[in-house]
């Protein structure tokens, strides 16, 4: 069975980008008749926190992502630390005393040199004695996992195809903080192992943590997953943006995007597929395949969003935004203004056109006779759902006025406004004595 997850640090609330992972990953397992499991990566404590924890259950059930499990890795501390004693005993990790400021050295000397900057391992030359002394001097030291050096690092990256990794030109990453505090590779692997995690779908600046996590899995007698990296999101600009971080869930839902807007748009986004706002997550998970992706910088277009989240709205039915419309508005005034509609709170705006008052702007003399001619025609009318077509073709009859100088003019009088839903279903919703009302007031 395929398990994905999505394993987001609760530091902040979600933004588009950990939304595009969240979904595609669900995407995979569903595809593939599998499951879709959040880990919520808690490990700093210090800035991690429960509301955000909370957002991001939120986010996730408002898109329809609903986890089939959930794992907070601050309850996982045992686990870990098994784990770690094994790779200790087993001589995959070891400690080291450097500071900060000597690594910031050592690496400075090896740039100098036109030498990459790999650590050199000084810290596996200590002997005992030498840690014995750190140790009761109260120096305590951070931890870093040995890689194997002889062992070329290699995968099939289910976006980027054949990846080759030289370890002898990668650093041994450091896994514990002096502290005793976790870092993100150990714990993540360990995760994986313990929660059956067959495939990890992330963004390509984890392309070199895949490298190191690879012989994780293998020290500690896991399967190694199948990776993907996709290509991160860009602004129109065609570069990274500081605003794609500050465009969360919250944002998208205070702007009247229909979660259903996103869905459609970030589930293609990167692929060669179109965007089809009438696919949800079934069709999209039915047709989800990492060979449609690109390498390129997948670009994430909030006037492309807008577009999507209108042909959605314009499909709605009124069982599916009745509890988010206006008191009184019914399924006729839905279906009359729901062309018109970009998000689904503007209906309230079409709605007060209906209950007014309007404002109707300064008409000329000629316009103004027109208007209370049209009036008295409407008085003479038998009202029904085709009632516009009465007044408008008694009218035209009446005064050989045709196109804009027939039909602008009732429109502005009737609703204040230069353009907006037909007015053959706008007027029967206005009702009788309020159209009268309104086309004298403005003659």
């Amino acid at each position: 069975m395929t398990v994905t997850r999505f394993a987001p640090s609760p530091t902040g609330h979600l933004h588009v980008g950990n939304i595009r992972t969240a979904l595609h990953n669900f995407l995979l397992a569903k595809q593939g008749g599998g499951r879709f499991v959040l880990r919520i990566d808690d490990t700093d404590a210090a800035r991690s926190r429960e509301d955000y924890v909370e957002s991001i259950r939120a986010d996730l059930a408002w898109l329809g992502l609903h986890p089939e499990g959930e794992e907070r890795q601050s309850a996982r501390f045992d686990l870990y630390e098994g784990a770690f004693e094994r790779l200790k005993a087993a001589g995959r990790i070891y400690p080291c005393w450097e500071t900060p400021q000597e690594l910031e050295l050592k690496r400075k000397v090896l740039l100098g040199r036109g030498l990459p900057p790999i650590y050199d391992r000084a810290a596996l030359s200590l002997s005992e004695e030498d840690k014995a002394a750190k140790l009761a001097a109260g120096e305590l030291p951070h931890w870093r996992f040995l890689l194997d050096r002889e062992e070329p690092i290699e995968w099939t990256d289910g976006i980027r195809g054949a990846q080759h990794f030289d370890p002898a030109m990668m650093s041994d990453p450091v896994i514990r903080r002096a502290d005793g505090s976790w870092l993100y590779m150990l714990p993540s692997v360990i995760d994986d192992i313990a929660m059956g995690v067959t495939d990890i779908l992330r963004g390509e600046d984890h392309v070199s943590n895949t490298a190191t996590q690879v012989q994780m899995f293998t020290a500690l007698g896991g399967a190694v997953p199948r990776f993907a990296h996709e290509a991160l999101l860009v602004g129109t600009e065609g570069k990274l943006s500081k605003r794609l971080g500050s465009l969360g869930a919250a944002h998208f839902r205070e702007a009247g995007i229909e979660p259903q807007a996103l869905v459609a748009l970030l589930g293609r986004l990167g692929t060669s597929d179109p965007v089809d706002p009438a696919l949800g997550l079934a069709e999209l998970a039915a047709h989800f395949d990492l060979s449609r992706f690109g390498r390129a910088p997948a670009r994430f277009d909030e006037a492309e969003l807008e577009r999507v989240n209108a042909a959605i709205v314009h499909a709605l039915p009124f069982a599916a935004v009745a509890d988010r419309l206006p008191e009184g508005m019914d399924e006729a005034a839905w279906e009359a203004v729901r062309p018109n509609l970009t998000h689904v709170p503007e209906a309230a705006d079409w709605w007060r056109v209906v209950t007014g008052p309007v404002a109707a702007p300064a008409f000329a003399d000629e316009d103004r006779a027109y208007l209370v001619q049209a009036a008295e025609a409407l008085a003479e009318l038998e009202w029904g759902a085709d009632v516009w077509k009465a007044l408008t073709g008694a009218l035209k009859a009446a005064t050989g006025r045709k196109g804009k100088a027939l039909f602008l003019p009732l429109r502005q009088a009737l609703t204040g406004m230069d353009h907006g839903p037909d007015m053959g279903a706008l007027l029967p919703l206005i009702g009788r004595e309020a159209a009268e009302e309104r086309l004298r007031a403005a003659g």
